[in-house]
């Protein structure tokens, strides 16, 4: 009985084994998209008073763990029954990252707004802005999330159904935790700062490395938020370039970057100049 009981333990480690290399297969296979994500989010996550940045940047984690907790056994699911419903969703999540990024775009040149550091003393706690941002940080994050788990899945679709449900599971997690624990540091950099020149006395090393994240931070929100924008355009066009087939011969001599953030650029700009003439026309219709 006994070696029937450590049988049984034996199987179960090599199981968690197995899970371990495919989870890093899986890990390596979605850095890419983990980068956008982290590029995206931490833009997103910012922009707040300082006495509201971790409540919110814990709401918006909230509601990626549960994106996760909906996407991973959906896409199984799909997997098994209907593995043409994942190239769909992905698509059409693809339009909505490709709408928001080009959306941001038009907005800084021809509807100036307010810079982030500007903003912070705008979106009050508990405000209708703030709010707003959290939604749309969720909504974001749900669509990367889809594209994290399919792509984790992806890479284990020839192994056994629990290492899939475990490998993708483990990475949804991870790129939870990763991601959101990464953007906790760059939103608080200003605050490690102060306590940094506090504990100081106002001399020495720390005093200089206070300063240096207190004037380090505006400059890292304003790059972010380039590289969060360029990354949802490049991450809907990798999306369109993989899933539709009348894309995969044109613009074929371009390097892969360049088709793809030309195609997430065209058809985000498409949508914008759709979606804005319709509010227009339904502008008109109601008067």
């Amino acid at each position: 009985m006994a070696s029937g009981f450590f049988a049984i333990l034996d199987d179960i480690g090599a199981l968690m084994d197995d899970v371990a290399v495919t989870a890093k297969v899986a890990a390596k296979k979605t850095a890419g998209i983990l980068g956008d994500d982290l590029a995206v989010n931490a833009e997103k996550s910012t922009g707040f008073l300082s006495s509201r940045e971790l409540p919110v940047l814990w709401a918006i984690t909230k509601g990626s763990f549960i994106n996760k907790l909906i996407i991973v056994p959906i896409a199984l699911i799909l997997n098994v029954f209907f593995p043409i419903a994942i190239k769909v969703v992905l698509v059409l999540g693809g339009l909505y990252l490709a709408y928001e990024g080009v959306e941001k775009v038009v907005e800084y040149f021809f509807h100036k707004k307010p810079t982030v550091v500007e903003a912070r003393d705008v979106i009050q706690e508990g405000g209708d802005e703030e709010k707003k941002k959290v939604r749309s940080a969720i909504t974001t994050d749900f669509i990367l999330s889809i594209e994290i788990v399919i792509i984790a899945l992806g890479s284990v679709l020839e192994e056994k159904l629990f290492i899939q449900i475990m490998t993708v599971s483990v990475v949804a997690v991870l790129a939870t935790i990763g991601v959101y624990g990464i953007v906790a540091l760059i939103v608080r950099m200003d605050d490690l700062g102060y306590r940094l020149i506090k504990a100081s006395g106002e001399k020495g090393i720390l005093k200089l490395i206070g300063k240096l994240l207190i004037q380090s931070l505006p400059a890292i929100i304003k790059i972010l938020s380039v590289v969060g924008t360029i990354a949802l355009i490049l991450v809907s066009g990798g999306i369109f370039a993989h899933n539709i087939d009348f894309l995969h011969h044109i613009l074929a001599g371009l390097p892969g970057i360049l088709r793809e953030f030309l195609f997430g650029l065209i058809t985000g700009l498409a949508l914008v100049l759709v979606l804005t003439a319709g509010k227009k026309l339904l502008g008109l219709i109601k008067k």
